[in-house]
């Protein structure tokens, strides 16, 4: 079993950067891919971003591509979102997930979740 416990959301204004930091229990954290899920109210859970177990590889949505970056800390169990020119539509509440596979971008293959951490940006 991972624990993942997400922090770094809050309210930011439209153009402006959040950081979020997801940490996972110290047992077999390295072997997971890592992912980043979001939930705006109303809607379906979506993928942002991936990562896998070594952090050479990385996956994003189309729609953060180029403002958002992932990496992990393994030697920390760490896996962190770099959210940059933030938009309202990037409001939600974030999930990281400890996943099968890098390249998934279904959250069905992810076991494992955090609790959430609230994102809302002001127009």
């Amino acid at each position: 079993q991972v624990q993942l416990v997400e922090s770094g959301g809050g309210l930011v204004q439209a153009g402006g950067s959040l950081r979020l930091s997801c940490a996972g229990s110290r047992r077999t954290f390295s072997s997971y891919a890592m992912g980043w899920f979001r939930q705006a109210p109303g809607k379906e859970r979506e993928f942002v971003a991936s990562i896998n177990w070594s952090g050479g590889s990385t996956n994003y949505a189309d729609s953060v591509q180029g403002r958002f970056t992932i990496s992990r800390d393994n030697a920390n169990n760490t896996v962190r979102l770099q959210m940059n020119s933030l938009k309202a539509e990037d409001t939600a509440v974030y999930y990281c997930a400890a996943c099968r596979s890098w390249r998934t971008t279904d959250s069905d293959d992810c076991a494992h979740w955090g609790q959430g951490t609230q994102v809302t940006v002001s127009s």
